[in-house]
């Protein structure tokens, strides 16, 4: 089966981390999903600068719109943080058909709900976890087994 193609916005703390976990778990991610997952691209300010995670084999590009626009990438993972920039490049991701998985808590915050309407028509999902409860898996268990519940 073909991979899951992934592109990266931001190689900060967390986009290293994250290309770390991927890395390290690739057997088990792919034997438990059923498709290998592979990071083939990551936008990173400053492409010379040393990064603590495997980063060989990902094309590092400094604009972040060369991922949301690439066409082999089915999954754009934001982790740029603030507002502005992550909002626009998270919808053009949507626009362009990809599905997204943020950890940014402002975004989520302030422009979630446009952001989930987006993904709503376009047929895509927003995945944003790893936002919430400092990454504790929450919203699965609240969607699923609190299915019956109002909570607001």
């Amino acid at each position: 089966m073909k991979p899951v193609n992934i592109g990266i916005l931001g190689l900060g703390t967390v986009g290293c981390g994250t290309v770390s976990v991927l890395a390290r778990n690739a057997k088990e991610i792919s034997r438990r999903g059923g498709r290998e997952i592979r990071i083939v691209q990551a936008a990173a300010r400053d492409l010379k600068k040393k990064r603590p995670g495997p980063v060989e084999g990902i094309r590092l590009v400094q604009d972040p719109h060369e991922i949301v626009r690439n066409p082999d990438i089915e999954v754009v993972v934001e982790l740029i943080g603030g507002c502005d920039t992550a909002r626009e490049l998270v919808q053009e991701a949507i626009a362009n058909g990809k599905h997204v998985v943020t950890a940014n808590k402002a975004l989520i915050a302030m422009h979630g709900n446009e952001i989930f309407a987006q993904a709503q028509k376009k047929g895509v999902m927003v995945a944003f976890e790893a936002a919430v409860a400092g990454g504790i898996p929450i919203i699965k268990s609240v969607r699923e087994g609190l299915a019956g519940n109002r909570i607001e």
